[in-house]
């Protein structure tokens, strides 16, 4: 597989959680990686992404929340998210875009967060 996430579980409006997603040999070349959501009965939606120059990106309900990381090797993507909310309650992907691609080519099977009241 070429992104594999983890970290994902329950947690109490108000905490932390950090999600990780391993990245393959073949999806580390990606000029852009990225977060999506999807929660339940809703489309997927853009999250939060970075480039390989480092340049990051967030949706702005997540903004000043959450934090877009990866290391110095490119082999984990990371995504720290404080002050949940239940609105974020969804399943969590991570994405990769080739470059020079319009699209996200590679994705990850998605790790559950679910944020109670």
């Amino acid at each position: 597989e070429t992104l594999v996430e983890s970290g994902g579980g329950s947690v109490q409006a108000g905490g932390s959680l950090q999600l990780s997603c391993a990245v393959s040999r073949y999806a580390k070349n990606s000029c852009i990686l990225a977060w999506f959501r999807q929660a339940p009965g809703k489309e997927r939606e853009f999250v939060s992404s970075i480039t390989r120059h480092g340049n990051t990106n967030y949706t702005d309900s997540v903004k000043g929340r959450f934090t877009i990381s990866q290391d110095t090797n490119k082999n984990t993507l990371w995504l720290q998210m404080n002050s949940l909310k239940t609105d974020d309650t969804a399943v969590y992907y991570c994405a990769g875009r080739p470059c020079g691609w319009v699209d996200f080519g590679y994705w990850g099977q998605g790790t559950q967060v679910t944020v109670s009241p």
